[in-house]
């Protein structure tokens, strides 16, 4: 049975019984807790904690999930997926234990022809908490003999989110694979042999503070008993597919024969190359559904982890042989396999493709500087005589380079080396614990909104903004501290709702109104309107006057001027949307924005910088569509109306089944958008670009000042260029011309005093060359160099007094001081190298005096120190070296 055909049989399973079918959740939600979603429950926490009354009574889904925290061990084991698909059945307050039970047990065992997936019920194991005999017997009822129910502890078989929340016991299911794959015993003796499949969670109880899976308190029950379920869609596929583990199912094998097709090496012949195999099958397809939700590689949180998805395949494929870049054949293959799902990674298969190939190529550089720094390390250890790289070596090259450990070991075996791999990975075990330790920070109970609960469960607030800037309401709730008061007086902060608001709470990148709320001798400032639940209008406001009481009919408005400007600076969002993607190609697709009045921002997926020429064309389009008074047209329609359209969608968000689509200039521009919008585009103003910049591997962003900002600006930059064409005695359109010829004489008379400088630090080669002493067979000159004089300067003087010293043996010390900072050069000729001399070694001998290291060959050595004043310590150190040396 194809993986395709288990997620639709479990998801019309749960429909037959009653379920609403609920389409997976983005990867990436708004949850401090969660770098990625990592369970199928994750959208519905709000509803398992209270916080809203979910739409539906039962629910089931087939969620994105990714788990990267152990990434290293991916491929070692053949059990585990950096992206699963987990699919699941959940009751808010309806069924339980004996219902969630049996739907799963009937799924699983109906035949194929019934619409089930036919497992042999004798090879159904169970597990069950320590006292749950109520689930115990249950499962007895259904036929599952007594020897097939195991018992565990909280550790196994109790679940929570690892927070404050709700908890309960829980019920798996396993399947006997046969004595070919361990021991008899069940699960509790071997779960290599019995693979767990699904997880039945009774979400009873509420727990209390505590780390780890087992030390926290019940503090009670819940108001209401929930289920959550959860099935390994793809440890299913393997098993039903008659395969040995989930990398040979037909969503992964393919990746990996592709891979054998690209590297030259089989699968299924050696181990280490297997893990390899499987790295790439596994990663290849989480990168792929990572950006599909929005994410670009970078040096942090998300992107950090995708960076390392991507650096880790670039490098398995290596190892295995690849001589040329493979990410663009792998994500084709991937989308191929995943996109009946998925059918976002078709669509969206040119940026997916444009974003992993670009951090490819940026990574094949790395690979390239870390086999420079290797080479270094191990040109260091060999010459004083060592056999190993040192694990701090190792973990820099892994941890600040990105370099890979099975790199530096086949080099290091390579150039005859061993690595200390002991101290790397403990090393790295270190970095793990800070990283786990980081997230357990990280965590906290969520936010509580309970306070809210009642007003969300009344419905949502009526925007009228987009007809009205003024709109009576009633004060349906006022919330002070967190806790609902029922009056506000002059001076307090207070939240207000309403039952109606004209003021956009923030979202979209669009900043919320600023406005007034007013009734009869009160009136109080908005600065700020957010939502809660998405659907419940929150008026962050001060009590300027009067005192305002819950059910007080109140006059909400938001302020003109403010709202004008917010309309410009998100319509004329759109209309650079719309520019970049006619001068740059449809591959420039938002990434994120914010606008508020006067003001733009706009990140978008591209890489590389934008040229001089092509910031002008979108600056110059989009003054255009501005100039062409463009008529504004929003309306709603279904979503996959909205896309046949043509309609822009932001990746990641999550859109309901109708969608407000906002019209610009018919094709010129069309995207689904919530906010406020001026009504021809010609209002939005004349935009001027700011500027151009990278905020992350495959992300550039633009700025710009709309409509009055946008003049004042302008206004600001011809002040500016006035006052220079008067410095310069020349009309405004002869500037550019006039600062290029001064520029051009401040080059050339650069270029003169440089040369003068040079001239005057080689006239003192001669002397220096005249005051060097003799150190038994050797003349050595060790002496402070005139101050300023740079480490190139340094260099070539140095150069040029071993040079005066003619055929004799000799070695030259200078120590500079510029700036704070103490260079120096150490050079060697060869009639002193052959009496034993190394620059390194006397370097070895000053660096401590200055705080300094070098490097170099045995004829010369460079670098600097960081304290100049150790130099008369440091040229009395390298004497005394020479000294002992020439013995």
């Amino acid at each position: 049975m194809q993986t395709h055909e288990i997620r639709r049989r479990f998801l019309d399973h749960f429909v037959r019984a009653g379920h609403t079918e609920v389409p997976s959740a983005s990867l990436i939600l708004a949850d401090p807790n969660l770098l990625f979603v990592n369970a199928g429950m994750v959208q519905f926490v709000p509803y398992f904690l209270g916080q809203q009354t979910p739409p539906y009574a039962t629910a089931t889904s087939v969620q994105k999930c990714v788990r990267t925290l152990d990434i290293e061990n991916v491929g070692i084991t053949t059990r585990h997926n950096t992206f699963f698909q987990m699919a699941g059945n959940f009751s808010f307050g309806d069924y339980f234990k004996r219902e969630a039970i049996t739907l799963a047990w009937t799924l699983l065992t109906d035949s194929v022809e019934d619409g089930g997936y036919g497992f042999d019920p004798e090879r159904l194991w169970v597990t069950v908490y320590l006292d749950d005999d109520e689930a115990e017997r249950m499962w007895l009822e259904l036929g599952v003999p007594a020897d097939r129910i195991q018992r565990r502890g909280m550790a196994d078989n109790y679940w929570s989110m690892g927070i404050p929340g709700p908890c309960g016991p829980c019920s798996e299911i396993y399947y006997d694979r046969g004595p070919e794959y361990g021991v008899e015993g069940g699960p509790e003796a071997d779960e290599d042999r019995y693979i767990e499949i699904w997880n039945l969670v009774f979400m009873q109880n509420e727990r209390g503070a505590g780390i780890g899976k087992d030390n926290f308190e019940i503090l009670g029950p819940l108001p209401k008993q929930n289920i959550d379920t959860g099935m390994g869609v793809e440890r299913v596929a393997f098993l039903l597919q008659g395969v040995d583990n989930v990398y040979e199912t037909d969503l992964m094998r393919p990746i990996i024969d592709k891979a054998e097709e690209l590297t030259g090496r089989s699968y299924g012949v050696e181990h280490t190359d297997d893990v390899r195999f499987r790295v790439i099958a596994d990663h290849a397809r989480t990168a792929a559904m990572l950006i599909a939700d929005g994410v670009n590689p970078g040096n942090d949180g998300r992107g950090y982890v995708l960076r390392r998805l991507l650096r880790r395949i670039v490098r398995s494929a290596r190892l295995l042989g690849a001589e040329k870049p493979v990410m663009a054949e792998l994500i084709k293959v991937v989308t191929d396999l995943m996109a009946p799902s998925y059918p976002e990674l078709a669509t969206d298969f040119s940026r997916i493709e444009t974003v992993s190939v670009g951090e490819e190529m940026a990574f094949l550089k790395t690979l390239n500087t870390g086999e420079t720094l290797f080479d270094n390390a191990a040109t260091a250890v060999k010459s004083k005589g060592g056999k190993q790289i040192t694990g701090s070596d190792a973990f820099a090259l892994h941890d600040t380079y990105g370099f890979p450990i099975d790199l530096t070991l086949e080099m290091a075996a390579e150039a005859g080396l061993s690595v200390d791999e002991d101290g790397f990975r403990s090393l790295m075990a270190e970095q793990r614990k800070r990283a786990k330790d980081d997230a357990q920070a990280r965590k906290h109970a969520h936010a509580d909104l309970t306070v809210y609960k009642e007003l969300v469960d009344r419905g949502a607030t009526e925007f009228t903004g987009f007809d009205e800037l003024t709109s009576e309401a009633n004060v349906l709730a006022l919330i002070a501290d967190g806790v609902r008061v029922p009056v506000a007086t002059a001076g307090q902060d207070v939240e207000v709702i309403l039952d109606r608001s004209p003021m956009y709470a923030e979202s979209g990148g669009q900043i919320a109104d600023r406005g007034t709320i007013t009734a009869s001798g009160v009136k109080l400032q908005v600065n700020d309107v957010q939502k809660i639940a998405k659907k419940v209008w929150v008026h962050k406001a001060t009590v300027e006057s009067g005192q305002l009481t819950e059910g007080d009919v109140v006059l909400a408005q938001a302020d003109p001027a403010w709202r004008r400007g917010a309309t410009q600076g998100h319509s004329g969002t759109h209309m650079v949307h719309a520019a970049l993607r006619q001068i740059l190609g449809p591959n420039a697709v938002q990434a994120g924005s914010l606008n508020k009045p006067g003001y733009l921002r706009f990140d978008f997926n591209w890489q590389g910088a934008l040229s001089e020429q092509q910031k002008a064309d979108i600056e110059a389009v989009s003054n255009d569509a501005v100039g062409a008074d463009f008529p504004v047209n929003t309306f709603v329609t279904d979503l996959p109306n909205a896309k046949k359209m043509g309609a822009m969608a932001l990746f990641g968000e999550n859109y309901g089944d109708e969608v407000r689509v906002v019209e610009i200039g018919g094709p010129f521009s069309m995207e689904l958008c919530g906010g406020t919008h001026v009504e021809h585009s010609s209002q939005i103003g004349p935009i001027t670009l700011l500027g151009e910049a990278s905020v992350g591997s495959g992300v550039r962003r633009v700025e710009a000042f709309v409509g009055l900002d946008s003049y004042k600006y302008l206004a600001k930059e011809r002040a500016l260029l006035a006052g220079v064409a008067s410095s310069l005695k020349v009309p405004s359109d002869e500037v550019p011309g006039r600062v290029e010829q001064l520029v051009e004489r401040l080059k050339v008379a650069e270029k003169e005093l440089e040369r003068t400088k040079i001239a005057a630090v080689l006239s003192s080669a001669g002397m220096f060359a005249e005051q060097a002493e003799r150190v038994g067979a050797v003349r050595l000159v060790a002496a402070a160099a005139p101050e300023g004089v740079s480490a190139g300067d340094l260099r070539t003087l140095a150069t040029d007094i071993r040079g005066r010293l003619g055929s004799d043996a000799a070695v030259v010390v200078l120590l500079g001081n510029v700036e704070g900072k103490a260079p120096f050069v150490v050079t060697v000729n060869k009639a002193a190298q052959d009496l034993g001399f190394k620059s390194g070694d006397l370097v070895a001998a000053f660096g401590p005096s200055i705080a300094g290291r070098g490097g170099g060959k045995p004829e010369m050595a460079q670098g600097a120190g960081s304290d100049p004043s150790g130099i008369p310590a440091g040229l009395t150190a390298v004497r005394a070296r020479v000294a002992e040396l020439a013995g």
